[in-house]
């Protein structure tokens, strides 16, 4: 299963904004982009005016990075959503926030994107009373992400259950059976990334 490995910070301080990926410490003084807002690499200093495809290029890797995909699964996502009826750009971000990871992270159950497909992964959830692992399963309306009876008793998902702020309309939670369910498709108005999915779709669309 492919997945970037490198550092995080890095990829915040490259598209010049928080993108969020170490939870808390992304709150912290000591992100590093509040520390130091260049762009890594020998020439990161100098940031140059970009053109049309610069800001087009840089809006789809910001999108990727927020969700934690790398190009071929980005361009996947993509091809599905423009098959789709509707807007491809909003039927892109939707199939984005129904990702079993991304759904995971939204209903409190990890402080990132990142740290909530590693809990995935690792097999820490059951989707529909099943146990999955795959980071990447599209949910439905009606499917339930249930936390397995082994890892009810870890304290770590007890605060994170405490500290979770509010979910999604979206979204249903059960913060005392720690299980969560996919009750509506999320709309334009549910995402409250800072995205232009206009300058995705025209980059695709060239």
């Amino acid at each position: 299963m492919a997945r970037y490995t490198g550092p995080s910070c890095r990829l915040c301080r490259r598209e010049g904004e928080k993108l969020f990926l170490k939870g808390d410490r992304c709150y912290s003084d000591k992100c590093a982009l509040s520390r130091r807002e260049s762009a890594p690499g020998q020439h990161g200093a100098r940031r140059t005016k970009l053109s049309g495809y610069g800001i087009q290029l840089r809006e789809k890797q910001k999108v990727k990075r927020y969700y934690g995909l790398l190009e071929k699964q980005f361009r996947d996502t993509y091809d599905k959503a423009e098959k789709m009826s509707g807007i491809t750009g909003e039927n892109l971000l939707s199939l984005l926030e129904r990702r079993f990871d991304n759904v995971v992270y939204r209903l409190g159950y990890g402080s990132s994107r990142k740290e909530a497909r590693q809990l995935v992964t690792h097999g820490h959830f059951s989707l529909n009373g099943k146990k999955a692992n795959i980071p990447s399963i599209l949910l439905g309306v009606g499917d339930v992400i249930t936390l397995n009876e082994k890892s009810t008793s870890s304290a770590k998902f007890k605060e994170l259950a405490e500290k979770a702020t509010t979910t999604p309309k979206w979204l249903e939670s059960n913060a005392d059976k720690l299980e969560g369910k996919l009750i509506a498709l999320p709309v334009r108005e549910d995402i409250d990334l800072p995205i232009e999915e206009h300058l995705i779709i025209e980059l695709y669309s060239k």
